[in-house]
């Protein structure tokens, strides 16, 4: 017999528990999405938390990130559609400004707050590209910004630094978690390469403006 379905309430992801044909990578995915959009969790913790909380084994097979990002849309749209649009808004706004502050390394935003799935608890992610790594630290210094350094996976799958900070957001009322991932200058070319779904994966200044404009016409 399968589990139900957390969080999520999709006419078929319900037909199909209702007929028993949910398969464990979409219970995976469904309960996952409630993890990032509650609690914050980013989508690699939140689908190995999920197996835990499914009871599954830990070997069961894991749904990738874009059925993730699926069920994260459907569970916005049936939980979070009233407060959800507000607060993308203020990240985006947050995200401007600090990318305004931090224009000569040429940033481009991304993940959920680029996609338009963030909601209060994510994080800001920027991507720097710069002649000298340390260039980007020496701003933030200069800023005044107290920031925590260390090494994760880049672009091209190799360690990058991350810089890592808070920020308060005005609109919010709270601080919001921001990621400096700081590029070689070189990596710029493969920045807005689509991903599987045709999609570019960030967008520069320019394109972050108009997203708030599309915002505010919405």
């Amino acid at each position: 017999m399968h589990r139900a379905i957390l969080g999520v309430g999709r006419h078929g992801l319900a037909l199909a528990r209702t007929i028993g044909t949910v398969t464990a990578t979409e219970e995976i995915a469904a309960a996952a999405a409630r993890l990032v959009v509650e609690e914050g969790l980013e989508y690699g913790p939140a689908k190995r938390h999920a197996v835990r909380q499914l009871g599954l084994p830990q070997r069961t097979p894991l749904p990738d990130n874009q059925a993730v990002e699926d069920a994260v849309r459907e569970h916005i749209d049936l939980f979070c559609a009233a407060t959800q649009p507000a607060e993308l808004r203020a990240l985006r706004r947050l995200a401007l400004y600090w990318m305004e502050r931090l224009e000569r390394f040429r940033p481009h935003l991304g993940g959920a707050v680029w996609h338009g799935t963030a909601t209060r608890l994510s994080d800001i992610y920027l991507q720097l590209f710069c002649d000298d790594e340390k260039s980007a630290e020496i701003a933030l210094i200069d800023l005044g910004v107290k920031y925590e350094p260390r090494t994760v996976t880049g672009l091209h799958q190799e360690p990058v630094e991350a810089l890592s900070f808070h920020a308060p957001c005005r609109d919010l009322g709270e601080t919001i978690g921001i990621h400096l991932l700081v590029n070689d200058l070189d990596d710029l070319r493969g920045a807005l390469l689509r991903d599987a779904r045709q999609r570019t994966p960030r967008g520069d200044l320019a394109a972050v403006r108009r997203l708030l404009i599309q915002d505010e016409e919405n």
